[in-house]
């Protein structure tokens, strides 16, 4: 190299002997549309809720019991300065037919919380699995004796891998009347 080369003028070369020495980058695999949700776990079923109905996941927050509310509801706790509502999923379900039980205390535990038209409520599920995608044309149906009468409002498919993954709607438990009616 010459001494007599500006700063601005070295900085070039050095750019330009980059760009010759720089492998290409690897080719992109064509996109496949991806479905993606939220993985949880209620009892012995895998569920995934999709993403634009789950606000947030928390670790299980301190919350107020009420009186005079159902089992499943354990009261309400303080978010960022609005009241949630904390809901045991499974122990709605257990409410509401024999079979299912509610979530025994454990430290995996969380809450997702939903946000939907006037509802804002955490419901609270066993574990949560993280973001789960899935390939949008490998939703498949339920056969019509898979669900029970109660999860068949809940519940509009499934995608396979090690287990069924269940697609479970937050939204449409938002506006069922029986998840609305918390009082004794």
């Amino acid at each position: 190299m010459s001494e007599s080369l500006t700063a601005f003028e070295l900085l070039l070369q050095i750019d330009q002997r980059c760009r010759e020495l720089a492998a290409d980058l690897p080719s992109q695999p064509i996109r496949q549309d991806r479905w993606s949700g939220i993985g949880f776990r209620l009892g012995e079923h895998w569920y995934v809720a999709p993403m634009g109905e789950v606000s947030e996941v928390l670790h299980e927050p301190r919350f107020t019991q009420l009186p005079g509310v159902k089992t499943w509801v354990k009261g309400v706790a303080n978010l960022r300065g609005r009241l949630l509502p904390i809901m045991d999923l499974a122990g709605f379900f257990a409410d509401q037919e024999p079979g299912h039980e509610p979530s025994a205390l454990r430290k995996q535990r969380r809450v997702l919380v939903v946000e939907y038209k006037e509802v804002f409520a955490g419901l609270m599920v066993d574990e949560v699995y993280g973001l789960q995608h899935f390939a949008q044309n490998s939703l498949q149906a339920l056969p019509a004796n898979a669900l029970s009468a109660t999860m068949a409002g809940f519940v509009s498919g499934h995608f396979q891998r090690e287990q069924s993954w269940q697609v479970f709607s937050p939204f449409a438990l938002a506006q069922s009347q029986d998840f609305m009616h918390v009082a004794v």
